[in-house]
């Protein structure tokens, strides 16, 4: 989304498996994580960058997902508290 009304969001939880979008729609070949988790922009730009690097001039790549939840980490070695 271009505005949203917080900054940021509750985590919640994942559960359950996703059914939809699970599968090849178009094209040939594709990506899918292994294992549950938030994923990140900084994550998919990295995956876009190495299909592209692959995939010469030839393919097309299509980004099925988009980061529209806000994943905060705090740094190493911070005291916990102190706001978000």
């Amino acid at each position: 989304p271009k505005r949203t009304r917080f900054r940021n969001q509750h985590r919640g939880r994942m559960k359950g498996i996703s059914y939809r979008g699970n599968h090849i729609c178009f094209g040939k070949y594709a990506l899918q994580a292994l294992e549950p988790a938030w994923i990140t922009s900084r994550q998919i730009e990295a995956g876009r960058r190495a299909m592209t690097r692959n995939a010469r001039r030839g393919g097309k790549i299509w980004v099925r997902i988009f980061p529209d939840k806000p994943v905060t980490v705090r740094s190493a070695e911070t005291r916990m508290g102190s706001g978000k």
